[in-house]
């Protein structure tokens, strides 16, 4: 999260012409190719998770929460557990993750999620077929705050740059992290490397954390974007990773790719959006936005995805249907997005606030929260097709 107080028809398998017009008219032309992850050598199940993505989006929505099995409103580390199983009889298709902490290497990260319990969650989720997402909340590397502290900090980080190799020993951490979340193949056999959708320098047109638009050029950002890219991968082989790529809100999609850092880096084109799914006052805006993104992510063979969003407490009983889904399903190409992540929720006793974004049992907006779990069109982990073998080829 940025600012901390924090059955439709499959789609065409060819693109528009029209849509493919219009992206080519934006930064970032899409360049035409085989829609596949950028990293060659990525595992089986990783170009699975791709390309089951890409052909569920239109049909179902997965829906994710942030933490959900390591903490709740009413609990905190208690195995089994989930707000959103409780109140839903499921737990989410989607597991939003964050590894900031992991840079200064201490045992837990910023919101207190021990990394080896975390490791254990991941394998999980994976073990009962749901999607593994991974942010990272990393602190400044200038100025030792945190991710919200804004001292300019992106030049130094790149080649040549006077904390570079400071950087690359942050990279080595967590390419040692991603190469251990590791769980017992699906098909059976022994283990193998968990896909990880990991989604660094998030809500990047925004101001509020210090590779952000205010604090680092789009150039800067681009080269930070790309040489991250190029030492997990070739550098450090982690191969079990997909690249998501997200902004905060925008007003156009020459605004979405002004940061965008090639189609040759990305395999998620998603967005944070806080603001126009409030209320259905919105639902237009936000609609948009949606539609935006999918077909800037059709046109290059991505995947689209909302990768954050929520209101904090869940003020309105019927938001679950009356805003999120309805908006969503309000146009007949914002719908093709293939999942929706709302935030954490904080343990009140710990946190001393109510920071939530998915309802908890006996909250007023758990019924609601019901009907948009029985949607058709919406899918829980119960719910989900095995995402990790590859489908056979039409």
């Amino acid at each position: 999260m940025g600012r901390r107080s924090k059955h439709a028809s499959a789609p065409s398998a060819a693109v528009p012409l029209a849509a493919l017009l219009l992206a080519c008219s934006t930064s970032g032309a899409p360049q035409p190719r085989v829609a596949a992850p950028i990293d060659p050598a990525a595992t089986a199940e990783t170009r699975a998770l791709f390309v089951n993505l890409r052909r569920l989006a239109g049909k179902a929505l997965l829906f994710g929460h942030q933490d959900d099995l390591a903490y709740g409103v009413q609990w905190f580390n208690e195995p089994g557990r989930s707000d959103v199983k409780e109140t839903a009889g499921s737990y989410p298709a989607v597991y939003g993750w964050d590894v900031g902490g992991l840079e200064r290497d201490v045992g837990a990260n910023l919101d207190s999620v021990a990394f080896e319990r975390q490791r254990g969650w991941i394998a999980e989720g994976y073990g009962r077929g749901a999607v593994i997402t991974l942010s990272w909340h990393m602190r400044n590397p200038v100025s030792g705050g945190n991710a919200w502290d804004t001292a300019r900090a992106v030049p130094a980080i790149l080649p040549g740059g006077a904390q570079h190799e400071h950087y690359e020993r942050w990279l080595d951490h967590f390419a040692v992290y991603a190469k251990s979340l590791r769980a017992r193949g699906r098909s059976g056999g022994g283990e193998v490397l968990v896909p990880v959708i990991f989604r660094p320098f998030h809500e990047t047109s925004g101001g509020w954390f210090w590779w952000g638009a205010r604090h680092a050029t789009a150039d800067e950002y681009r080269q930070l974007w790309r040489f991250t890219v190029e030492y997990l991968r070739n550098r450090r082989g982690v191969h079990n990773l997909l690249w998501a790529y997200s902004t905060d809100v925008f007003d156009s999609k020459e605004a979405y790719l002004e940061r965008y850092p090639g189609d040759a880096y990305v395999d998620v084109l998603g967005f944070d959006d806080y603001q126009s799914v409030r209320t259905p006052a919105t639902r237009a805006v936000f609609a948009r936005r949606l539609r935006d993104v999918v077909e800037l992510a059709e046109a290059r063979g991505k995947i689209p995805a909302l990768t954050e969003t929520g209101v904090e407490a869940v003020p309105d009983s019927m938001w679950w249907t009356g805003t999120l889904l309805a908006g969503i399903k309000s146009d007949s190409v914002a719908r093709r997005i293939a999942w929706v992540l709302v935030w954490r929720n904080a343990t009140l006793e710990r946190e001393h606030r109510y920071h939530f974004f998915a309802p908890y049992h006996g909250h007023p907006s758990a019924t609601d929260f019901v009907r948009f779990r029985e949607d058709s069109f919406v899918r829980f982990e119960d719910e989900l097709p095995d995402l990790y073998v590859a489908p056979p080829s039409p």
